[in-house]
């Protein structure tokens, strides 16, 4: 398991979403990149201890739009990730699944 610098654990967060409002959207868009890496155009991996989680969700909460369709999976637990593509993946990110 993946540990910051003060011991908290650090986890693998996907975050999914679908919005339809292009100025909504580029706002969460912005939001997202202050906590990862956008992976594909809707699409983001982040790695978070915790207290980075919770604020992530308090922040997704203050910015949602009744219409919006965000989803997000925490992952705990050690597998693998896969990745076909241009995209480059740092492979030697040990990875937590649940």
């Amino acid at each position: 398991m993946m540990r910051a610098s003060d011991g908290s654990a650090i986890f693998t967060v996907l975050i999914i979403y679908d919005i339809t409002d292009n100025k909504h959207r580029l706002k969460i868009s912005k939001l997202l990149d202050s906590y990862g890496t956008r992976v594909q155009k809707s699409c983001y991996e982040a790695k978070l201890t915790s207290g980075q989680y919770q604020k992530l969700l308090r922040d997704i909460k203050k910015n949602l739009m009744e219409e919006d369709n965000i989803r997000i999976y925490k992952i705990n637990g050690c597998d693998e990730i896969i990745s076909f593509g241009t995209r480059d993946y740092n492979e030697d990110t040990e990875v937590i699944i649940i």
